[in-house]
């Protein structure tokens, strides 16, 4: 059984992954932030920024599911290190450790200011909505010059937004299933001809802005559409924003930053843990052994 490491396993889309592939792989799990793992995956704890966190965590695998990083539009600093220098680390790591095959979670916000009345493939020329964007771009290139350069074989989904359904109107068109992420991401774990591939993370939606005929070449056979939730979404759908509603980025292509899902764990959050677990007193444990 192959042994698939997955990066920022703590968050969502890893959460969806990792209970549609339990039992298909040995699952290697990584995060910043803590986690605990069930039957049949094991958890290391790193900070893919520095290269000796990531040359621990990619050692003796068979492919990587890179979806660690800053997920949202928001300050260039912890972009940059999260998604540029985090991102390269993995893929040098990778290379060092002899890692042949990395499959790389890009964005849709890497196209995002295409209007939403065109179609897209996987050949546009990129057009990012930000900086989030403009870092999903940077590991497009890598990935890239990591196949070309040195053999590697890299798999890159534009992924729509993941979820058990679409939330909004514009995720009608980008909504990807829980059950089709794990399709694809079998098809770049187990497909034999990748060197280097561009698809679209997203199912067979019918409101869909993309052409995702490079998915279909390499085997890809999406199960859901999100039409079947549209009635109910369009009926909850609020005022937009002119900006948004007219690229398929959405609020990115507008806005300086969006909430993170997942954010870092706050400075001082481990010691604390620490001082606890070893046994820290507390105030009532303080006061009892002042009246002994």
């Amino acid at each position: 059984m192959k042994t698939i490491l997955i990066t920022g396993a703590s968050g969502d889309v890893a959460s969806h992954l990792r209970r549609e592939l339990a039992g298909k792989y040995n699952l290697r799990l990584s995060d910043i932030r803590p986690l605990v793992p069930v039957k049949g995956e094991k958890f290391a704890r790193a900070d893919i920024s520095k290269m000796a966190d990531a040359l621990r965590i990619t050692k003796g695998v068979d492919a990587i599911v890179h979806l660690g990083g800053y997920s949202v539009e928001g300050p260039w600093e912890g972009i940059l290190s999260a998604n540029i220098i985090g991102c390269y680390n993995v893929f040098e790591a990778a290379r060092r450790n002899k890692v042949k095959r990395i499959l790389f979670a890009t964005s849709n916000h890497a196209v995002g200011f295409y209007p939403r009345r065109k179609t897209i493939d996987h050949r546009v020329y990129i057009k990012p909505d930000g900086r989030y964007g403009v870092s999903k771009v940077f590991g497009e290139a890598l990935g890239s010059m990591y196949a070309d350069k040195y053999g590697m074989q890299v798999f890159l989904m534009r992924i729509g937004n993941v979820n058990p359904a679409p939330i909004d109107k514009r995720r009608l068109s980008i909504w990807f299933s829980p059950r089709d992420l794990a399709q694809l991401v079998t098809i770049g774990i187990e497909h034999p001809d990748i060197r280097f591939e561009i698809v679209y993370g997203v199912s067979k939606n019918k409101r869909s802005w993309y052409d995702n005929s490079n998915a279909r070449r390499l085997g890809y056979r999406p199960q859901d559409d999100s039409e079947i939730y549209a009635r109910a979404v369009l009926a909850k759908e609020g005022r937009g924003n002119p900006v948004g509603d007219l690229y398929q980025g959405g609020a990115f292509t507008h806005v300086e930053a969006v909430p993170n899902p997942a954010p870092l764990p706050k400075a001082g959050a481990k010691t604390r843990r620490a001082k606890k677990a070893a046994g820290n007193p507390t105030k009532t444990a303080v006061k009892k052994a002042k009246k002994k």
